[in-house]
């Protein structure tokens, strides 16, 4: 007989504790929720102040019945779920089923699962806190209000299987308005000058910037050649010279927002993705000798915070490592989100000393790179700034005024493990200027006018949206990439190319909201909404207020709703080719994974098959097929030809319609760091990079 049992969400976590408290304590998995809103009803009894009606989740009946047999055999039962709302409320929950006094010491907290901290939290359990748990169950109680009300008239006036939901709704909205600024984005030209000089016998590049003291604008090719027409030979006179010394700090250490969007840039995954490994990493790996050990700690937060142990840790090994001018003497100053909770640390490896290249025996290649990032971003984070030696030099003929801009890197600091990825910018680089003093001479060489035309803004990627809610106060970590994922599978957004393009559902849906229920797309009334949450977490606000503020307008609107919204026809878009099988026309459907080709006489004709997008390039193998854009299992993109089994040609990169011109053989566009470069599948024929 045990004389503790400890209750855990997960077996992995299980199974690691119960190793470092030693064998007076049993640790149990509860598998998550035990307890939930039915699925087949509301559960909410709005009439008694919302009260929510609560049920044992199917299939969590043994889990139950093991849990309640071991916790008649302990003396003392500690709750020990993740340390966040979600968790609160899966303690709370767990303590109603098995009789747990809420106000006794039951609740043990940790942010790391090492053998210190699970030992130092449970010489320090407290009483479960019921602000935590009132707000998750208001989150809970308004979504179900949101869902379970508009979801059945979007399935009754649109089509089966539709949802609706306070954060998913709002991030559809921004999806769609980015994309209408898109299609009525109206370019305008812009040109720039851009030119090569010789000092001496080196050479360097330099931009028009001024003309007779005014900035120029040059929005037509014929105000470039009215500044360059007053240019007088290719003598310049160096008019300015300006050495700068620029300091450089390292990125703070990951939120759950900047680590998904990291991950997004670095490592190419996906919100859901990084999660899913990140839990693993927290959890705990197996070291061999070492035992089972979490190698990071707990990946849902909002702070940028680190612990004074942890920060001492990292100093120590910098110290060792690349010595003391590497070690950061200031104390920064971390910028606070007025959102942010602040409930956790940030997210950091459990113990830098664990370096990466130590651990890859132990983790799966994906759980490597995410733990390398981790480790090099935090481990940075601590490091001294890099120090930049800049220099500008503005060179004049005839008040025609040209600027060179160079630097190089005196110190690199934190650079040396790590620099931080951007959606914007290619990461920065030395580039630099010959010696020169103001008075000297140098000339011009070729002098390039370039024309170009403004971009509309960019779709969201992931990493994108990820940001931007946060920015707005959106959602809070947990709900970032489920918010994502469901947008998704309900067919409302898709990804092309890693970027968000509204369907004509989302479209659909999007404006019955907006006129109905405008408030649920409100990005400041859901904002505040999310303020309101962290009020009741903060025992500010009763739970009961926030919902009864909120429902009753939205009760009017849902009247409303019912008698005055008209049913929406969605037509099946025609695919332009009959189907094989019976003659009929073939049309676009949505599906559970995306769009495909169905006979319109269905169920008749039960004939479909995948959307194939031709790229107007024969097979280079076969010459009879053409080449096709198809997707892997996975989602990633592929090259191949439509007359496969017959012909097995594949290429994971786009072939393009130019032979090489040294061989003869097939050109692809290859991804680079800074853009594509087209390039010979047969010999090292290459092309500058395109960004």
């Amino acid at each position: 007989m045990s004389d503790y049992l400890v209750i855990v969400e997960s077996p992995a976590k299980a199974k690691t504790i119960e190793r470092y408290l030693g064998k007076k304590y049993k640790v149990k998995a509860s598998m998550g929720h035990v307890r939930d809103l039915p699925k087949s009803q509301m559960g909410i009894d709005i009439e008694h102040e919302y009260e929510p009606k609560y049920i044992t989740i199917r299939g969590k009946g043994p889990v139950l019945k093991e849990l309640k047999s071991a916790a008649k055999k302990a003396k003392k039962i500690y709750l020990a779920a993740d340390p966040d709302r979600e968790g609160e409320a899966i303690a709370w929950h767990l303590a109603h089923t098995l009789d747990i006094d809420i106000t006794s010491d039951c609740r043990v907290v940790f942010n790391e699962i090492t053998k210190e901290a699970i030992k130092e939290s449970f010489k320090h359990p407290r009483a479960i806190n019921t602000d935590l748990v009132d707000a998750q169950q208001a989150r809970r109680i308004l979504d179900r209000l949101v869902g379970y009300n508009i979801s059945p008239l979007l399935w009754k006036k649109v089509k089966k299987g539709l949802s609706a939901g306070r954060v998913q709704s709002v991030a559809v909205r921004m999806i769609i308005e980015r994309e209408n600024e898109i299609n009525a984005f109206e370019p305008e030209e812009y040109w720039t000058v851009n030119a090569t000089f010789q000092k001496d016998k080196e050479q360097f590049e330099a931009s028009l910037i001024e003309y007779n003291g005014q900035k120029v604008e040059l929005s037509k090719e014929e105000d470039v050649n009215a500044v360059l027409a007053n240019l007088d030979g290719n003598e310049f006179e160096i008019k300015a010279v300006s050495k700068k010394e620029r300091k450089r700090n390292p990125a703070l250490p990951f939120t759950t927002s900047s680590l998904q969007q990291e991950a997004a840039r670095k490592l190419n995954f996906r919100a859901k993705k990084t999660m899913m490994i990140a839990q693993q990493l927290y959890e705990g790996i197996d070291l061999g000798k070492e035992g089972t050990i979490g190698l990071i700690t707990y990946m849902r937060t909002d702070s940028t915070r680190i612990s004074e142990t942890a920060q001492a840790e990292a100093r120590d090994y910098i110290l060792q490592s690349f010595g003391e001018e590497y070690v950061n003497q200031e104390k920064r100053k971390e910028k606070k989100n007025a959102k942010a909770q602040d409930a956790h640390e940030a997210i950091r490896p459990t113990s830098t000393q664990r370096k990466p290249t130590e651990m890859k025996e132990f983790l799966s290649r994906d759980q490597y790179r995410l733990y390398k990032l981790i480790w090099e971003r935090f481990l940075a984070s601590q490091m001294a700034p890099a120090i930049m030696d800049t220099m500008a030099v503005d060179l004049e003929n005839s008040g025609v005024v040209f600027r060179a801009n160079g630097s190089k890197i005196k110190f690199p600091g934190f650079m040396k493990v790590y620099v931080e990825g951007s959606d914007d910018q290619v990461e920065e680089k030395e580039n630099m200027l010959p010696e020169m003093q103001k008075g000297e001479t140098a000339y011009s060489k070729d002098v390039e006018p370039k024309q170009h035309f403004t971009q509309p803004p960019p779709r969201y990627t992931e990493a994108r949206l990820v940001k931007t809610l946060e920015e707005l106060g959106i959602g809070r970590p947990s709900t970032f990439a489920p918010t994502l994922d469901t947008i998704q599978k309900r067919g409302y957004v898709a990804l092309e190319n890693k970027r968000f393009v509204p369907t004509e559902l989302g479209e659909i849906v999007l404006e019955l909201i907006l006129e109905f229920f405008p408030e649920i797309i409100d990005v400041e009334f859901t904002a505040k909404m999310e303020t309101s949450l962290d009020n009741v977490e903060e025992g500010a606000v009763q739970w009961v207020k926030v919902i009864d503020d909120f429902y009753k307008g939205f009760e009017g609107n849902l009247k409303k709703a019912e008698a005055e919204m008209k049913e929406v026809e969605i037509k099946d878009e025609p695919a332009g080719e009959d189907c094989e099988l019976c003659g009929s026309e073939m049309v676009y459907k949505m599906g559970r994974y995306g769009k495909f080709m169905a006979c319109s006489n269905f169920p008749e004709c039960r004939n479909t098959k995948p959307i194939v997008k031709q790229i107007g390039i024969d097979c280079p193998k076969c010459n009879e097929g053409n080449i096709v854009e198809r997707k892997s299992k996975k989602k990633r993109t592929f090259y191949g030809c439509d007359r496969f089994p017959e012909c097995d040609f594949v290429s994971w990169d786009k072939p393009i319609a130019r032979k090489c011109p040294k061989c003869e053989q097939l050109l692809v566009e290859k991804k680079q760091k800074n853009g594509m470069q087209v390039v010979c599948t047969n010999c090292d024929y290459k092309e500058e990079t395109q960004g």
